[in-house]
């Protein structure tokens, strides 16, 4: 396996992992959402990462810019969204996308990465409830218990609630 910053040009491999990863009732707006992810010009820069196994793009992972209500100084990041196709699942595909966003991340500053997703899955990464006590998601929630974050580089306390707002591929409630 082999991870590697994704190009404009996976659009269509970025779609199929997702497209193949969901569920009916979500595969059309997840992969549409993460292909939309790939040409979006934010700053700072959304970065995508893509797994490829035998030349072919097997798992996808974005990490995009969120701004906050409060800390001028603090960068924040949400991971959204994340698939592996199913024949390629529970190989160390999914955590090793995520490992090499956070170090990423890590590496240029970025102070509070955020992931709605299960907590279990997210937990061995380091993320956390707790952590994202006073962060209030864009979006209302369908599930409050994955609303999760990891603390990467300390910032200045600010009094809560912070709310932060997404990149335009995210404004979307669906999602949520």
């Amino acid at each position: 396996m082999h991870i590697r910053l994704a190009t404009t040009a996976d659009r269509a491999g970025v779609h199929g992992v997702h497209w193949s990863a969901f569920p009916d009732g979500e595969r059309a707006i997840v992969s549409t959402c993460a292909v939309d992810l790939l040409s979006e010009d934010t700053t700072p820069a959304t970065i995508s990462l893509v797994a490829e196994a035998e030349d072919t793009i097997v798992g996808h992972v974005a990490f995009s810019p969120v701004t906050m209500s409060g800390p001028e100084a603090a960068r924040g990041y949400i991971l959204a969204p994340l698939a592996v196709r199913p024949e390629y699942q529970r190989r160390g595909i999914g955590s090793g996308l995520v490992t090499g966003g956070i170090q990423r991340l890590s590496a240029s500053g970025v102070n509070v990465l955020f992931v709605y997703g299960d907590p279990d899955y997210y937990g061995r990464f380091g993320f956390g409830a707790d952590a994202a006590v006073g962060f209030q998601p864009p979006y209302r929630l369908q599930c409050p218990s994955g609303w999760q974050a990891l603390i990467l580089h300390e910032f200045a306390d600010v009094e809560p609630p912070i709310r932060l707002a997404c990149v335009e591929s995210l404004r979307n409630a669906a999602l949520w």
